[in-house]
């Protein structure tokens, strides 16, 4: 189930966005492809890491637009591999990120 995402009123402020990618996301170049994405959009943190069971989880804090962004990205842009479904959740931001790496 795929929680809603923050009110539109707090798009300028700070959020974790949480997203697992299903479909054939592995071996694909598809983290370092979400990484570069990442960086193109700007001021985002977080990383992109391969799950055991095939996803791919992305974590992303910034501005609620910006991550709103890479999610669009990872559910309808020009990905490697091919994307069944995403689903994501929306949190209060945590810190102790970097920069955006891959995993």
């Amino acid at each position: 189930m795929q929680s809603s995402a923050p009110p539109p009123e707090q798009g300028s402020a700070s959020v974790r966005m949480t997203a697992w990618v299903r479909g054939h996301v592995q071996g694909v170049g598809f983290r370092w492809f979400t990484r570069a994405q990442a960086l193109a959009i700007g001021d985002l943190r977080g990383f992109a890491s391969n799950l055991g069971d095939g996803r791919v989880q992305v974590v992303a804090e910034g501005s609620r637009e910006k991550c709103a962004r890479l999610l669009d990205w990872l559910r309808e842009g020009d990905t490697p591999g091919r994307v069944d479904g995403v689903t994501e959740i929306w949190d209060t931001p945590r810190g102790g990120y970097p920069d955006f790496a891959i995993r």
